[in-house]
């Protein structure tokens, strides 16, 4: 009787090692997939049309990327509304905006875009959401593998992701609510491949002759440490700071401090600046599909934190922040 005890405590211990094992293999896998489509965004060549869906409104964008072996060229320009379009080298990029009788030509350091949404290190991604496989549609002619993050907490939304089977590259991405709904969503309706490493297409699309050309710099610097006159006292939710910079905008006395943070996909942006007289305060919510914003006013200066994250998010950043003494 002992040894047919024995027996099944051994028994019952190898199939909970056996599962665990599995279980953790077919995470590692989920995540492989993730990994090489952080990467195809990058090092794939790729022209397309994907459309954005925000509630009702609709905006159709044509991307053209390559890479070129010594970097990455990109062109987007939106399809729908006013003309305009950006052209990306590298992490600089230089956007062309067309207002009125002229045509502003803006510099800013690129941002990830679709389909480059996925961070090249998924670490703080796999600290704050799960990821499951599930089944597999069409996107755009092709075959994809949907991945779904699930938020570890309530501070985050979830994601559905469709990864093209062959290369990985993202076709399709929407942001999930509570119950896995999605409230957005932006994804591929024509993709070609590409071979050739041509760069003719890296110019603007739409020179009007017959209109001024101006280049707007934006006054933006970093900060250091230092210089920030306040901090986040709390912990930031499995939010890590990104970067710290200094606005000083034309209309506004004092410049604007802005403190971005990350969580691997989503972002919060925290704008303070010193209430001076005239200034205008702006306390309390506003909503536009994911992006969440909350206004207040705290020991003379005004916060205003804004993201695609959930209300609660950014609540608990504006109680977050507290002012040095000086």
């Amino acid at each position: 009787m002992f040894e047919n005890n024995s027996m099944k405590i051994i028994t019952s211990f190898v199939a909970i090692l056996f599962a665990f094992l599995t279980h953790t293999a077919i995470a590692e896998d989920t995540w492989s997939y993730l990994e090489k489509a952080s990467l195809a965004a990058h090092e794939l060549s790729y022209d397309g049309i994907y459309t954005y869906h925000l509630g009702q409104n609709v905006k159709s964008v044509q991307v053209t990327h390559v890479n070129y072996g010594q970097g990455e060229y990109a062109r987007v320009v939106v399809l729908d509304g006013k003309p305009r379009e950006a052209l990306s080298q590298g992490g600089d990029t230089v956007i062309f905006n067309q207002k009125q009788e002229k045509v502003v030509i803006e510099k800013r350091r690129g941002q990830n875009s679709f389909p480059a949404i996925l961070p090249l290190d998924l670490d703080t991604v796999k600290q704050n959401y799960q990821a499951q496989l599930s089944s597999t549609e069409r996107i755009a002619g092709r075959d994809a593998q949907i991945v779904v993050l699930q938020p570890r907490d309530q501070y985050r939304f979830g994601y559905k992701l469709w990864l093209d089977k062959e290369y990985g590259l993202l076709l399709k991405f929407a942001t999930l609510d509570s119950v896995g709904n999605p409230i957005d969503s932006i994804g591929f309706s024509q993709l070609v491949l590409m071979t050739g490493q041509k760069l003719d297409w890296f110019r603007p699309s739409n020179v009007d002759r017959g209109k001024n050309y101006e280049m707007q710099q934006r006054q933006v610097s970093s900060l250091q440490e230092d210089e920030i006159n306040c901090e986040m006292s709390d912990n930031l939710l499995g939010y890590r700071r990104i970067s710290q910079f200094k606005h000083n905008m034309n209309h506004k006395p004092n410049p604007v401090t802005q403190m971005v943070y990350s969580d691997g996909l989503a972002t919060v942006s925290v704008f303070v600046e010193p209430m001076t007289r005239g200034n205008h305060p702006r306390v309390g919510f506003s909503e536009l599909g994911t992006t969440n914003m909350l206004g207040a006013i705290a020991e003379g200066h005004q916060i205003i934190v804004v993201g695609e994250v959930p209300q609660v998010t950014v609540t608990q950043f504006v109680n977050a922040v507290k002012f040095k003494k000086k």
